[in-house]
């Protein structure tokens, strides 16, 4: 599910072009020449790097001229959010789409897409910057959810929170200090956001969310891992959207 791009000046080319790329592996010690570039456009696009011993960019790159770098590009064919409202007007039913405020361990995301799938989700709406994409780690942990479950991969999570409000969707934050779910109404045309694993949802994307939709704590712990919090909401909207 990914592409290695082998190489200083493809690796630099790669970023420039907008090419989705998971993450970049780069030649521990101190940054001369042209990589200096490549890691800075890199982080200026969110780009996860990752310092590595030459052994290692030896062997993912077969012998390859690797240069000290090494970029994986995710091979996965995005859609767009117009593709996912539509896949839920083809089938008759409100929208109902997951997303995804900068989560970055592809477990995460993976288990994520895997309950969207089981839930009934229309499709799951990523980041393109400061977010892990759909890699082959994603892929597993989802068990193949990933290659049904539309994943549409945006610029800006807030401006598409817009765009999915003029089309009708309320939009729900799953975030611990809001009104309990059980309390508020997920039926209908609906979006859940979830945060990612340290911060929560952003500031700005919870200012856009109609709803804050929190969990019920009973233990001596308040918060849940992401993706299981993101589950235990689909769930919930889908007990609503059934009744």
């Amino acid at each position: 599910m990914e592409d290695k791009i082998i190489g200083r000046n493809p690796v630099l080319e790669a970023i420039k072009s907008g090419k989705a790329i998971d993450k970049i592996l780069i030649k521990k010690g101190k940054y001369e020449g042209s990589i200096v570039p490549i890691v800075k456009k890199a982080k200026e696009n969110g780009i996860v790097i990752q310092e590595v011993a030459k052994e290692k960019l030896d062997a993912v790159s077969g012998g390859g001229n690797h240069q000290g770098v090494v970029a994986y590009a995710s091979a996965h064919e995005y859609v767009t959010v117009e593709e996912i409202l539509k896949k839920a007007a083809d089938k008759g039913e409100p929208p109902f789409v997951i997303i995804c405020d900068k989560i970055t361990d592809p477990h995460n995301l993976g288990a994520i897409i895997r309950t969207a799938n089981c839930t009934g989700a229309h499709g799951v709406i990523i980041p393109k910057r400061g977010s892990v994409g759909v890699n082959s780690i994603v892929v597993k942990t989802s068990a193949g959810a990933a290659m049904y479950t539309p994943v549409a991969k945006v610029t800006n999570i807030a401006n598409t929170i817009d765009e999915l409000k003029k089309a009708g969707l309320w939009i729900a934050a799953a975030d611990m200090d809001g009104e309990e779910m059980y309390n508020i109404d997920l039926k209908g045309a609906l979006g859940i956001v979830i945060g990612s694993e340290g911060e929560g949802i952003s500031r700005l994307v919870k200012e856009k969310c109609d709803f804050i939709a929190s969990i019920p704590m009973a233990g001596e712990i308040n918060s849940l891992n992401a993706s299981v919090a993101a589950g235990v909401l689909m769930y919930e909207a889908l007990r609503q959207r059934r009744a």
